[in-house]
């Protein structure tokens, strides 16, 4: 298992949400990421944060998405981000691979009593025009939205506990 960053950035190339993983492996759902309790994260330049609960991510190989699968006791059970397909960079001696996307500011979460909602809508509003999202980019962030709405919402692929092997591995001590 090796280290990665995973780096999330907003249209225009600001860097957003930002921390080191552990590369599990890939199955039919893409490649799974570890991130376990005590990781420490930025959004931007901002304070670090230091995440109580491991979380295993999910980066598809050809979706405009993400996915976060969180361990109890966390609150949020499935974190979905809209965002472009994620890209994958090989590392060098002096730095870590790397997987980055476009974070594209609409959320499908799923918590742990089982409530969904789509979040940040008004967020994505504003940045198609501060940002400037081209029209094609709109639709597809909408179109991904409300397909991982019902996908999310009634358990299937990836969200109906494709995670749980893999966020075992990533709630592990050391």
């Amino acid at each position: 298992m090796s280290e990665i960053m995973v780096v999330y950035r907003k249209y225009g190339g600001a860097l957003h949400w930002h921390h080191r993983g552990t590369l599990l492996g890939e199955d039919e759902h893409g490649v799974w990421v570890a991130a376990p309790p005590g990781t420490v994260a930025r959004k931007g330049d901002g304070p670090p944060v230091t995440w109580e609960t491991a979380i295993v991510m999910l980066f598809p190989r050809d979706a405009w998405w993400t996915a976060s699968f969180h361990a109890r006791p966390h609150r949020t059970d499935v974190y979905v981000d809209v965002t472009t397909v994620p890209e994958w960079r090989d590392g060098d001696v002096a730095e870590l691979a790397e997987v980055t996307m476009v974070d594209l500011d609409l959320d499908v979460i799923r918590m742990r009593d089982g409530r969904l909602f789509l979040d940040d809508e008004d967020e994505f509003a504003e940045h198609q025009v501060l940002l400037g999202y081209p029209a094609e980019v709109v639709a597809r962030a909408e179109e991904t939205a409300a397909m991982l709405m019902t996908a999310v919402g009634s358990r299937q692929g990836p969200f109906g506990g494709a995670h749980e092997p893999w966020l075992a591995l990533a709630d592990r001590p050391g």
